[in-house]
């Protein structure tokens, strides 16, 4: 892979430039007092855009997402041309141990994976989004 093909890996190095989650992750905490009730912002860590779609992914260590980050994803793939992956593993070691696909606002159960798996349902979406061009602005889009 090179950086021609999208390859894009993070460059910050933690014994030279210190943590990263404490130089360089905004701290969203601070404006939990902006929203109502227990409404916050949430990380999500990684999306692309082929096409008008989004596919988001979020990483997680254990089985399940919070309550809110349900809400987030069931609204944001109901509400427009976006899907989310849900990878259950260790993202330092990048083993994965199981996937989720969120579409339509409806979460699918955890189906056993493989780093493999992950490849090829990534790929699998970027062939569909290819295919398939988000309805909104359609003559905008690159793709056409």
């Amino acid at each position: 892979m090179s950086p021609g093909n999208g390859f894009n890996p993070m460059l910050w190095n933690c014994d030279r430039q210190g943590c990263f989650n404490l130089k360089k992750r905004p701290k969203i905490e601070m404006f939990a007092d902006c929203l109502p009730g227990r409404i916050a912002f949430s990380d999500i860590d990684a999306v692309t855009e082929i096409c008008g779609n989004l596919l988001f992914l979020e990483w997680k260590e254990h089985q399940g997402i919070c309550k809110g980050q349900e809400i987030l994803f069931k609204q944001m793939t109901r509400l427009g041309p976006a899907s989310v992956l849900i990878i259950e593993g260790n993202a330092e070691l990048m083993t994965v141990e199981s996937l989720r696909f969120v579409w339509n606002g409806k979460i699918s159960p955890p189906e056993p994976a493989d780093l493999d798996v992950l490849r090829r349902q990534i790929t699998g979406w970027k062939d569909w989004a290819l295919k398939n061009p988000a309805r909104l602005r359609k003559q905008e889009l690159p793709c056409n």
